[in-house]
């Protein structure tokens, strides 16, 4: 299949069959690139709740540049990967102090800042712009090794064979909708499991299909391995709850959660809670009954978190990372961890059933 016929099948199929997404209504290079932040690593049903939001919390690149971080990690709380939050705050700011609040469409200038590697410049550059860079996400690779018949795992190693033999294949204009023609391509027909192969515009020059081996290119992903145990401690005292603010570089740097953390090797879960709670609140602490366990997945481990209601026996010390006492409610203004949320959500249903139980004594 010839330059001319590849990119004319997939650009007359995503005109056919593309979704209408909030995002592509704009050619706004600050709507392209918020919404290809947030699709980073992150489904379009997951999205497009948080994309519509977003746009109401902060509307342009002022908006963005200037909030308080704790609101933008706020809005972005449950998406996951939080740095993705912090680094649009910080490039916006830049935008505002050195653009004007505008995307200067440089690919040497966007490469430097914050947040912005290879797929996200490329994208933001053809989408907003219709600049010549190609992009390769995950559903990109996936279609591109099927087509050219490479083996191997979905992996960034092997962009420079993909560009090579997808550079003969661009088009002469149109990089944008060319770029997510090729996305939705594979995120609607090239899928990782059970590809739709007659639906697919370009299948008369797949290799991987002429080879029958499009099922098994990419080899499938590993998951994490590591498995970690922690135990989390709920203080509860006259509606309020304790929370305190994790260390502001490091994994979810600046999010909230309940005091917790891993269970050593040897420990039981509540001899843990004890050593946990010592050491992080220099108190001690009557441990109480099993509340709920939430198991949370990350790139490299999975985490089992298991939740005790837990009584102080002594004062928490003043040091330390910043802590409060909040309602469930009060919550709403501070960013969790998606772990910490699911637990809000227990403790929220938990309350509910009380007050339904309370009601029906009276």
């Amino acid at each position: 299949m010839g330059k001319k016929t590849f990119a004319e099948s997939i650009l007359s199929w995503y005109r056919r069959h593309g979704r209408h997404l909030p995002w592509r209504e704009t050619k706004d290079p600050y709507r392209v690139w918020v919404s290809e932040i947030m699709l980073q690593q992150t489904t379009v049903k997951a999205v497009t709740p948080y994309y519509d939001r977003w746009m109401k919390l902060f509307p342009d690149m002022n908006t963005l540049g200037r909030a308080p971080l704790q609101s933008v990690l706020k809005a972005w709380e449950g998406l996951g990967y939080y740095q993705r939050a912090r680094n649009l705050r910080a490039s916006a700011g830049i935008f505002v102090e050195r653009f004007s609040g505008q995307i200067p469409p440089s690919y040497e200038t966007l490469i430097r800042l914050p947040g912005f590697g290879p797929y996200t410049t490329s994208a933001v550059l053809s989408i907003a712009f219709d600049l010549p860079y190609p992009v390769l996400d995950a559903n990109v690779r996936r279609v591109l090794m099927r087509y050219f018949l490479i083996e191997g795992n979905v992996s960034p190693n092997n962009d420079n064979l993909l560009r090579t033999n997808l550079d003969p294949l661009l088009p002469a204009k149109g990089m944008g909708d060319f770029n997510q023609a090729l996305m939705e391509l594979g995120a609607l027909v090239c899928t990782p499991g059970n590809p739709q192969c007659l639906l697919c515009p370009v299948r008369e020059g797949c290799r991987g299909l002429e080879a029958g081996e499009q099922e098994v290119i990419p080899a499938p992903k590993s998951m994490p391995s590591t498995r970690l145990e922690a135990v989390v401690a709920v203080f509860e005292q006259n509606g309020r709850f304790l929370i305190q603010q994790r260390p502001p570089t490091g994994l979810l740097a600046g999010l909230w959660e309940f005091p917790g953390g891993k269970i050593e090797p040897g420990e039981s879960r509540e001899q843990a809670l004890r050593r946990e709670m010592k050491e992080e609140l220099g108190a001690d602490i009557e441990v109480g009954p099993y509340l709920t366990g939430v198991t949370h997945a990350y790139t490299r481990f999975v985490v089992r978190l298991h939740v005790y209601e837990c009584r102080l026996k002594t004062e928490p010390k003043k040091s330390g990372p910043p802590r409060r006492w909040i309602t469930l409610r009060g919550m709403n203004r501070f960013p969790f961890p998606s772990g910490s949320v699911r637990i809000i959500r227990f403790l929220g249903n938990r309350a509910k059933n009380r007050a339904e139980e309370d009601s029906h004594t009276r």
